[in-house]
């Protein structure tokens, strides 16, 4: 997930893990990101009958993020693409199956998937299979260790983006529209939410320049508090350009989770003008009642601005991200 490559590659792994462990135990929907060091992706398209403006589709081959040539079939209508959904919305294209663990999906984008079935997080073979999907993309390299790459490619061609790609969102999108053939679509969603968020960013600055902002999440009674370089916290800090509390770079820089807990102690110490809470807990949570948590200068000052988990805050992606300019700027830009 570089110093920043490598630091965004293994901790995407660990925060799928983690999250999905924290969904799975306490509500509906799940994290942003995860692991392995993975071969970075190399994928150019090697067929000399590759699809063209005015050709009919045709299939082609692209070699991907584990150096495997992928023969791509030409408009694949039964895509499994496991946790990489927010892409295929962003592109208009629906998957057979879409991504969940034990008590749901991810809620903010079942405007677009409401019908769609779930398929488990960890992708069973027998649950691939009855799906009778004709082209899988996943995204770590993780997902498909331990002979599943073997097993997935016998039911549908497979292809993985590689952990450097899949933990650059940006990347990802590229590398789906590539493999779906929407390469100009893919660059078109990409194109407009780079004017979206600079357009953001200077309404921002002109309205709480200097301020600063952290995202926290709370479940299960504990506090967790985002990267400043991931998430929700590449969106809060990268594209908006608000300050950074040095509480939250403190536990960033220590820690290789998209996610990481944060103790009352610390809490105590927050010193940010804006808190967004994700409140997985729902109203009435005893966290929130806690004197520490009361005595945080942004909830003094009623400076919180609170989500419930089944928004697009535990995630990452174009539709993922616009949504989360939107409830920055309405918090914030009053």
């Amino acid at each position: 997930m570089n110093v920043r490559k490598t630091k965004r590659s293994t901790s995407t792994l660990a925060g799928i893990l983690l999250l999905s462990l924290l969904l799975a135990a306490c509500g509906s929907a799940n994290n942003d990101n995860g692991a392995d060091t993975g071969a970075e992706a190399t994928a150019t398209n090697t067929a000399t009958n590759a699809p063209t403006a005015s050709d009919q589709p045709t299939e082609f081959k692209l070699t991907d993020g584990l150096g495997h040539e992928v023969t791509i079939p030409a408009e694949p209508k039964r895509i499994i693409a496991s946790y990489l959904e927010d892409y295929l919305v962003a592109l208009d294209v629906k998957p057979v199956a879409q991504w969940s663990v034990t008590r749901g999906t991810q809620a903010y984008l079942q405007e677009y998937l409401a019908d769609i079935p779930a398929i488990p997080f960890d992708l069973p073979y027998e649950a691939v299979l009855s799906f009778d999907p004709d082209l899988i993309i996943t995204g770590m390299a993780s997902t498909v260790e331990g002979g599943k790459y073997e097993q997935y490619s016998q039911i549908a061609p497979t292809f993985t983006l590689g952990d450097e790609v899949n933990g650059d969102w940006r990347q990802a999108l590229l590398k789906v529209g590539e493999v779906l053939g929407k390469t100009e679509q893919a660059k078109q969603v990409l194109a407009d939410y780079e004017t979206k968020a600079a357009e953001a960013k200077a309404t921002i600055q002109s309205k709480a320049a200097g301020q600063s902002a952290a995202a926290l999440w709370l479940t299960g009674n504990n506090f967790f508090v985002v990267s400043d370089t991931q998430s929700s916290g590449a969106v809060l800090y990268g594209e908006l350009g608000l300050e950074v509390p040095a509480t939250v770079k403190e536990i960033a820089d220590a820690s290789e989770f998209s996610w990481n807990s944060i103790s009352l102690e610390k809490l105590a110490q927050l010193d940010a003008d804006h808190i967004f809470l994700i409140n997985s807990d729902g109203d009435g949570a005893e966290a929130l009642k806690d004197p520490v948590w009361e005595g945080i200068p942004a909830v003094k000052n009623g400076n919180i601005h609170e989500f419930g988990a089944d928004t697009s805050w535990l995630y990452t992606g174009p539709i993922a991200n616009n949504q989360m300019i939107d409830h920055i700027l309405a918090s914030i830009v009053k």
